[in-house]
């Protein structure tokens, strides 16, 4: 059998246990200093985050090899180049990203003096600061679970700090500390769940590191870059049985609509209906509206990405949501935070049927001498076709016939599309993702007059088979295309791609993202204990977002109705919160008259050691200046010197067996037992003799 001895690990454990002490604090409080900074990496500066490393390697060499600190004037100058990066960087020293650099780098300077008691202190409140400071970036569930983490080490050092004598155990001051925590959660909760949301006061900040996603612009191959990201767009719950969602060829979430063409790139619509249009008259639903929820991730954008149609505007937590005249639903603020949003969309429905004739025009402009080979097939499609009142519908179908008989492939990699982008795609390439498919669709049926555009969004989506909600990423971003067929039908959704690879609408299958080393990512991901483990993943953090992110002051009212108030305010709120701090400061009133009553077995020992001091002819022992160990023992030194040195080792043992401690739970008892019985072997008689000498 192989032994499981390590050298490399006994040799390390042991070169750790002999440093001194003062190197061991430093170490573990500069190693918390370090996990407290690494969130903050991705937003600090480059040198921040270099230099502050630096500076902690640096502090760490010192520690390990016992050399001196650096002097007052090298870190005066490392101080003035810092102020001088945070300047250059963001022009001024004011404002949360340079407050955060200023502190993040303040905490790491100060660990180059650290010498006493009171430098530590004031790394805990620089570490204490800079924890906070995480969530000014980021809330996301790892955030939080590193500042957990944080908070613990913060918190072991602190409590460790408090330990002077001895060589106490991190194990035991982590305990301390955890225990600090477990009380202190049930108040935290509390404020949580009930302290008044009330804006502008309570907001969560934006988020500047989160994903665009989407764009009110499109060149050929830009939707095909947001299809290899994996990342979650939103997430969907709806209110059907078993939140089953409708047929995948009717998951359509609308984005923004592009209509403007200067040849190379789509750009978004301008507004050809004024708010005061009713532009909703303009539209006909069939059968009941399906009722959802989505929850949005950050994308800096405005846009709320609901199904097509949604006729009513959805309810935000913060500002408003309105519709522009293509039907796309924006808030009057960009999404910098987790948005849920409670929504009712109809999947079949025809509008734009009295669309104006402006509008119409600019959705049949091409640039002069716009992919001459496309207009001229076009034209010669058109001239089949005839003049018909189906023209129109005609031509889309001659279109997409082509698409599906003429050997064109749906693919994430058709290469570099330049120039003639349609004509390539047409008649060259015959290979593409859904923009370059939409894009050559839609210019020709502008070649033929037909009013068209593209609307971009995502289309499908998957089920989390753990907590059972939608789930829509990044990948399933789509590019698909409306036509105007008249004023019986007007704007009406066809999906060119659909031609080219029916499963990706048909079954809301995507493409295989590229081969990374040699395997492919979306296979690697399909593999099942990896997909569970992502599933399970993605749920908890969807709960983290739901629960605490979406917690707003509507989840309040909401909890207040169901405690049996009728009309529940802020004031309701404010009301079960004193009481509820009130009922704690009672507890906690009374948890301390019980542990005055309770009598401590060390101070017990302590005390019938002082009692039998005075008893044995020392009356001092009594007196409030000698309730210390180390007090009673220059006593003793200062009038019984022969008999100083036993007493003086019984008292030592006591001393480190109340601040040096570092062994288990039941520990502390056997050694009480071992002092008291040693207590009663001291010297007494020899001491009572001195005693009566003088």
């Amino acid at each position: 059998m192989p032994s499981v001895f390590n050298p490399a690990h006994t040799a390390g454990a042991s070169r750790w246990s002999s440093l001194p002490r003062e190197a061991r604090d430093t170490l573990f409080l500069l190693a918390v200093v370090g996990w407290i900074l690494l969130p903050l990496t991705a937003t600090l500066p480059l040198w921040a985050s270099a230099l502050a490393y630096a500076l902690l390697a640096w502090r760490g060499r010192i520690a390990l090899l016992q050399k001196p600190l650096p002097g007052r004037w090298q870190l005066l100058a490392l101080l003035v180049l810092v102020v001088g990066l945070t300047l250059f960087s963001y022009r001024t020293i004011l404002g949360a990203d340079a407050g955060v650099t200023l502190v993040s780098m303040l905490l790491t300077l100060k660990t180059m003096e650290l010498r006493a008691k009171r430098d530590a202190m004031v790394i805990f409140f620089l570490g204490f600061f800079a924890l906070i400071a995480n969530f000014l970036h980021s809330q996301s569930l790892l955030t939080a679970l590193a500042i957990a983490m944080g908070l613990v080490g913060l918190l072991t050092a602190l409590v460790h700090a408090h330990m002077p004598v001895g060589q106490p155990s991190l194990k035991f001051a982590a305990g301390l500390s955890l225990k600090m925590v477990a009380i202190g959660a049930p108040l935290t909760l509390a404020l949580f769940v009930l302290f008044p949301r009330m804006a502008p006061l309570w907001g969560v900040p934006q988020n500047p590191t989160a994903k665009t996603g989407l764009s009110d612009e499109m060149t050929v191959g830009s939707v095909a870059s947001l299809a290899q990201d994996e990342g979650i767009a939103f997430r969907v719950k709806f209110d059907t049985p078993q939140n089953r969602p409708p047929p995948a060829n009717q998951l359509y979430w609308r984005g923004p609509v592009l209509s403007d063409f200067d040849g190379t790139t789509w750009r978004a619509t301008p507004s050809f209906r004024n708010p005061d249009d009713r532009m909703f008259a303009d539209i006909r639903t069939e059968g009941e509206a399906l009722r959802y929820e989505l929850t949005l991730e950050p994308h800096q954008k405005p846009w709320l990405l609901t199904l097509d149609l949604t006729r009513e505007a959805p309810v935000l937590p913060r500002g408003r949501a309105y519709s522009t005249g293509d039907l796309q639903w924006l808030s009057n603020r960009p999404i910098t935070e987790v948005t849920r949003i409670a929504v009712e969309s109809h999947t079949r429905y025809q509008f734009g049927m009295q669309a104006g004739k402006r509008e119409l025009a600019f959705n049949r402009r091409l640039p002069a001498s716009s992919n001459p080979r496309t207009q001229a097939w076009v034209a010669q499609l058109s001239a089949e076709v005839g003049e018909r009142p189906d023209r129109s519908a005609q031509l889309v179908q001659r279109l997409l016939g082509q698409l599906r008989s003429g050997g064109y492939t749906y693919t994430l990699d058709p290469g570099v599309y330049t120039g003639q982008a349609a004509d390539q795609f047409w008649f060259d390439r015959k290979e593409g993702f859904c923009e370059h498919i939409s894009a050559a669709f839609v210019i020709a049926l502008r070649s033929a007059g037909v009013p068209a555009r593209i609307v971009t969004g995502y289309q499908g989506g998957e089920a989390n088979s753990v907590d059972g909600y939608w789930t829509v990423r990044q990948a399933d971003a789509h590019a698909w295309a409306e036509v105007w067929l008249g004023e019986e039908q007007g704007w009406v959704r066809f999906d060119p791609t659909g031609a080219v690879s029916p499963g990706r609408v048909g079954a809301a299958q995507r493409l295989n993202t590229p081969n990374f080393m040699g395997f492919s990512v979306s296979n690697a991901a399909t593999i099942n204990g990896l997909q569970r483990m992502r599933a399970v993943w993605e749920a908890v953090n969807n709960s983290w977002n739901q629960w605490v992110l979406s917690y707003t002051q509507r989840e309040q009212m909401d909890m207040l109705s169901k405690l049996g108030l009728s009309s529940p305010n802020w004031m309701d709120l404010v009301r079960i919160l004193g009481g509820l701090v009130l009922a704690a400061a009672i507890i906690v009133v009374l948890a301390l008259q019980y542990q005055r009553r309770r009598t401590d077995p060390w101070l017990a020992l302590l005390g019938l050691a002082r009692k039998r001091l005075r008893q044995a002819g020392l009356p001092e022992a009594a007196q409030g200046h000698a309730a210390t160990p180390r007090a009673l023992a220059r006593m003793l030194h200062a009038q019984a010197p022969e008999v100083a040195p036993a007493f003086g080792q019984w008292l030592k043992a006591m001393e480190r067996q109340r601040y040096a401690h570092a062994t288990g739970e039941s520990a502390p008892k056997a050694e009480l037992a071992a002092l008291r019985k040693q207590l009663r072997l001291l010297p007494w008689s020899r001491l009572r003799a001195l005693a009566n000498k003088v």
